[in-house]
């Protein structure tokens, strides 16, 4: 072996070079770098590099060639990186083999184009199917195999609608390897539950992870001692809250929404004063979510005093004073002082009050009149809208399904004209505090009055598979659109949507729809072609599907503790964790030698 004299000795003096020592080769090779980049013509090479009979170019690159290879031999492995803790283990079942390869199939095709307006062809669109499979995974109990962990990350990375359930289907292993990729950090901060974390009951594993955990990991461990003693919660919480930044006090508060209930009041009121304006107007609204708080009484004093009825005349009406102002305490109580652009201040203040009273408050108030009986009176003075979309707000904050229905009205008159909100987005709001067959069947009953058109929006808060009723109320609206000649791709949007929610067994009543029907005479040139091609898709989507499910109902061998394949499944793990490190920097520059980064 070379002796570090001997390499000094060796690459201290160059004849082809003319450098001597760390401080001429650096100098020499800065000349290099400046004459490469500017060209030959502009800047002249040193004269020591240049060779009698030879050009200026071929000069120029033959010192380069010497000089890096002079560098690249100078320079010393570095130290070894610590191994990696192995991965924790996850004692989920076993994913079947089927439904594996399945998966397989899902993430390789993530990258093709999602469906849209215009798709055409009969193959199924893989990479809608993905959330539904994850979510049909992740309620059969199953743990991601090894494999297939980093590009369930990059899945996820891509698509943060995918994230919540890829997230818990890579479970603690998916957390322990995306330490290793900056790429997959997302994993160390929105992850839920993806760590291994102490019992509730163990005060000081609980103390130490809360202190020194990821956000992650806190604030799935702030759930789990919750959801055994909201107390202990509630204690744990305020130890550290004047510490937490002000995007953690926020999401933290926002967990407290799971389980919310009158213990949580004088931790909220404390949140009033908080110094962050998004912290003190999530705890405006989680209290006013509590009938029984102090603040929903204060709230509901205030809208009392601005909402009564009128009984001069010859009916009874609402009649609607917006308050003057908007004092400290109002403000303190979370009524945002400043309105939006192009918005009034009283109607914005009146707003806020109406949203966050109970809704209880309003049967005594008007005169012992149901939801249905308030929601049809009359309101003076152009205030029906303003007061109408407050209590929308307030029914979709309190989860009150019958103001809810009220306040929807009937799904077959025009929505002008109905007494319910005139708004597709305050209605789906609504629909979503419904029960599910409830819901199914308002949206039925709008499909079958008023046809696709405005229904897309409604369809994406009802539940899946789609109930029977409206599945037959979606199928029977695309073929009334087919047989009038309507133009296809204005359809696209709900055909993507029944692809995902239709239930599967309904495949086999929609293969009359796969034929192409005779064009009419007014029907758009190549329609019959197009819907053909829709409905063989869906109809093969529909199969996939219900063969996916299939597949996640096998049943696997029940697992013995710690496994040899559960080794190779470690090892597997360790493997992309390696490769991580070593995409660090691996070597150094030895001390004696120049330590510029290599000539490209």
């Amino acid at each position: 072996m070379t002796s570090t004299t001997d390499t000094s000795s060796a690459t201290g003096t160059s004849s082809a070079t003319g450098t001597t020592g760390a401080r001429g080769g650096t100098t020499a090779w800065e000349g290099l770098v400046t004459a490469a980049l500017l060209g030959t013509d502009r800047r002249t090479p040193p004269a020591e590099i240049m060779a009698p009979g030879q050009d200026a170019p071929a000069a120029l690159l033959d010192a380069a060639a010497l000089h890096t290879v002079r560098r690249r031999a100078g320079l010393l492995p570095a130290r070894a990186a610590a191994r990696p803790e192995p991965a924790p283990r996850d004692g989920r079942r076993q994913l079947p083999e089927s439904a594996g390869r399945r998966l397989g199939q899902l993430l390789t095709d993530r990258s093709a184009p999602s469906g849209g307006g215009g798709r055409r062809g009969t193959a199924p669109d893989l990479t809608e199917l993905l959330p539904q499979w994850l979510a049909a995974a992740n309620e059969h109990g199953y743990r991601a195999p090894a494999a297939v962990l980093p590009a369930l990350l990059d899945a996820a990375r891509a698509r943060t609608d995918l994230r919540p359930q890829a997230l818990a289907f890579a479970g603690p292993r998916g957390l322990w390897l995306a330490r290793f990729n900056p790429e997959w950090k997302f994993a160390l901060r929105g992850a839920s539950g993806g760590s291994v974390l102490p019992e509730a009951r163990d005060a000081e594993a609980v103390r130490v992870l809360w202190e020194e955990g990821l956000f992650a990991e806190r604030i799935a461990l702030l759930g789990a001692v919750r959801a055994q003693d909201g107390e202990a919660a509630r204690a744990l919480l305020a130890s550290t809250w004047q510490t937490e930044r002000a995007e953690d006090r926020l999401m933290f508060l926002d967990s407290l929404r799971t389980g919310l209930s009158g213990a949580d009041e004088p931790f909220l009121e404390r949140a009033l004063s908080d110094r962050s304006r998004n912290v003190r107007s999530t705890a405006a609204e989680l209290l006013s979510a509590l009938p029984e708080s102090a603040l929903a009484g204060r709230m509901a004093a205030r809208a009392a005093t601005c909402v009564s009825m009128d009984r001069t005349g010859g009916g009874q009406v609402i009649v609607v004073e917006a308050p003057h102002e908007c004092d400290t305490d109002m403000q303190r109580d979370g009524v945002v002082q400043t309105p939006p652009a192009g918005r009034g201040e009283r109607s914005w203040w009146l707003g806020q009050l109406v949203e966050a009273a109970p809704l209880g408050t309003w049967p005594d108030r008007l005169g012992g009149r149901t939801p249905e009986e308030i929601v049809a009176l009359p309101v003076l003075d152009d205030w029906r809208d303003e007061l109408h979309a407050a209590w929308c707000r307030s029914a979709v904050r309190q989860r009150d399904a019958r103001w809810s229905a009220a306040l929807l009205g009937t799904p077959v008159t025009s929505r002008e004209s109905g007494t319910g909100t005139p708004s597709l987005a305050e209605r789906a709001k609504l629909l979503a505090t419904l029960p599910s067959a409830e819901r199914a069947s308002w949206v039925a009953a709008f499909i079958s009055a008023h046809g696709l058109s405005e229904a897309f929006q409604l369809l994406g808060v009802c539940a899946v598979p789609w109930a029977e009723p409206l599945g037959r109320a979606v199928v029977d609206a695309l073929d009334i659109a087919r047989d009038a000649g309507s133009y296809p791709w204005s359809f696209s949007g709900v055909m993507g949507l029944a692809e995902r929610c239709l239930d599967p067994a309904e495949a086999s009543r929609l293969d009359l729809l796969t034929a192409t029907p005779d064009e009419t005479e007014d029907a758009s040139p190549g329609a019959g072609g197009y819907w053909s091609e829709a409905f063989q898709r869906l109809v093969s989507t529909l199969r996939l599907r219900a063969a996916m499910l299939s597949e996640l109902r096998e049943t696997t061998e029940p697992e013995v503790p710690a496994p040899p394949a559960e080794l190779a499944e470690l090892a597997d793990l360790t493997a992309p964790a390696v490769q991580a490190l070593q995409a660090a920097p691996a070597v150094q520059a030895a001390p004696h030698l120049s330590a510029e980064p290599s000539a490209p």
